[in-house]
């Protein structure tokens, strides 16, 4: 049987060989990046902030929990947040086609990724996986909801339960080209808890493609806590660079 399998994988493989999402070379695993797409992206590493995740300069010596000035001052969104790459020319390639354009197959080398990024966390205190929610009418318009497309494996990795129908999100004018005062306006009463009783008490890993200014997990950290829930943690793909 064993060897059946085998067989029938090397059919497979010479079918559909494995290639690199973003340029189609050939690569040794389905869904990874290529060296030279991989190369194009930023990707956090250390130094970066002991809290929110923030890269500090690469030539920086900085220790293990040093943090970035906005987490000093106790202005973190979340209790930790963590990214596995910068928002710039180099992920744009990727992130936007994966969220606007339907290359969902994209979420595979993109949540492999995220779970890098949760290497220095404590993962064993999360007891909840959600993405972060979707209005019905852009769920219905795009086809999917890019946060729960990578969201789905990073819970089944943690061994945990991915929560999808706790909170709901009310429909707003998009976030893009807004200021973070108009984002934050703009967030403001989007989310509705509807099932309390299955977070209260609960550590709650978030989970979205990017992070921009912070004012979409800063509100959900809102109504979660005032549901009950205990922590909230966050994860991204990507994260825009603070311009201040």
């Amino acid at each position: 049987m064993v060897k059946i399998i085998d067989a029938l994988n090397s059919v497979l493989e010479f079918l559909y060989p494995a290639t690199c999402p973003l340029c189609n070379a050939r690569v040794s695993t389905h869904g990874e990046l290529c060296a030279d797409c991989w190369g194009e992206f930023h990707w956090i590493d250390k130094p970066k902030c002991a809290k929110c995740g923030y890269p500090f300069a690469s030539d920086l010596d900085l220790g293990l929990e040093t943090l970035c000035p906005v987490c000093a001052a106790g202005k973190c969104e979340l209790d930790w947040i963590r990214s596995a790459c910068v928002y710039d020319d180099g992920s744009k390639v990727a992130m936007l086609p994966f969220k606007h354009c339907g290359k969902t197959q994209y979420s595979t080398f993109m949540s492999r990724a995220m779970m890098w990024a949760l290497r220095d966390v404590d993962c064993s205190a999360i007891d909840i996986v959600m993405p972060v929610p979707l209005a019905y009418k852009r769920l219905w318009h795009r086809g999917y909801n890019q946060a729960t497309l990578l969201a789905r494996p990073i819970a089944r990795a943690l061994g945990l339960k991915m929560d999808l129908e706790s909170v709901r999100r009310k429909y707003r004018d998009s976030m893009g080209h807004k200021t973070a005062v108009q984002r934050a306006q703009n967030i403001r009463g989007v989310f509705n808890v509807v099932r309390p009783e299955n977070l209260k008490d609960k550590n709650i890993l978030l989970v979205d493609d990017v992070m921009t200014t912070g004012a979409t997990f800063d509100e959900l950290k809102r109504v979660l806590k005032r549901a009950g829930a205990k922590n909230i943690y966050g994860l991204t793909f990507c994260r825009v660079a603070r311009t201040a």
